[in-house]
């Protein structure tokens, strides 16, 4: 069982539960480090760790009438403020090579997109950052082919890797999770996440943007921590239905309903690390 290190905190499949969240991509300084302080007050109130997230750009949006973000200069800036300001680890996304040198110059982990989790040239520019490197597991793979993946950042020399599921392709615009992949992933011996509102997500499915079905984010949530996982990864934001053109909105949980539900996995956690399941 491997333990990952992260600005002070320590991430594994056996440890306390690692919160990731935050909204889908970057607006402003000042947004940022709002939902970041709430939900650092709310994760600290019960025990839990909390790494934020956020993109600088969403590269893979449905058509070009969606908005992908500030862009990387300004959004590492926004990033950089929410470490400095509030001691919290962050995280966001990279697309090519040599975003990940860039990012990984700021950030203290760096995630892979699931479209993009077999980019050979990717995976090994991000572990050769040094940084902690969080793989979202493609919607066309088997769990078990992420040990391919995990393998190709470890080569670097780098094994500081988290494998995150995020549901599997499971007929036009829906996903399914399939909560079985936790426990196979986690036999690689890296910790394990469980995106729970991209679980939910409908790619594509309002036309010219994705749906989703933010209902069942927090039972995605509960299903898999109470296996007994590493962390779970939440985008949250304010007003998730205020901009149609909001990336992720429809799956996104609203800030106001983070700290309630960070104490409901939290017991389940508890519960689950006393007990964890194997494969």
């Amino acid at each position: 069982m491997k333990d990952v290190s992260v600005g002070g905190l320590t991430v594994g499949n056996d440890r306390v539960l690692t919160v990731i969240a935050g909204p889908c991509q970057l607006e402003s300084a000042d947004h940022a480090q709002m939902i970041a302080g709430t939900m650092a007050e709310a994760c600290a109130k019960v025990g839990a760790q909390y790494i934020f997230k956020a993109s600088y750009d969403k590269a893979n949006r449905t058509s070009l009438k969606g908005k992908r973000g500030i862009g990387m200069d300004a959004g590492l800036k926004v990033l950089d403020g929410v470490r400095a300001a509030l001691g919290m680890p962050v995280l966001t996304d990279i697309h090519d090579a040599e975003q990940a040198r860039i990012a990984g110059a700021v950030v203290d982990v760096i995630q892979i997109p699931a479209f993009l989790c077999r980019q050979t040239d990717l995976l090994l520019a991000a572990g050769e950052t040094g940084c902690v490197v969080n793989v979202k597991k493609g919607q066309f793979l088997a769990p078990w082919d992420m040990d391919n993946v995990a393998a190709k950042v470890a080569s670097t020399g780098n094994e500081n890797i988290l494998l995150t599921e995020r549901g599997a392709s499971f007929g036009y615009n829906t996903l399914v999770a399939d909560m079985r992949s936790l426990p196979r992933m986690a036999s690689t011996g890296y910790p394990v996440i469980m995106d729970a509102t991209h679980s939910v997500q409908q790619p594509g499915g309002q036309g010219g943007s994705s749906g989703g079905q933010r209902e069942y984010a927090p039972a995605m949530a509960r299903a898999a921590v109470s296996l007994g996982i590493a962390g779970v990864f939440i985008e949250t934001h304010q007003a998730p239905d205020a901009d149609p053109l909001i990336s992720d909105g429809p799956n996104m949980i609203p800030l106001d309903q983070m700290p309630k539900l960070i104490e409901t996995l939290m017991a389940l956690d508890r519960i689950a690390k006393a007990d964890p399941v194997r494969v």
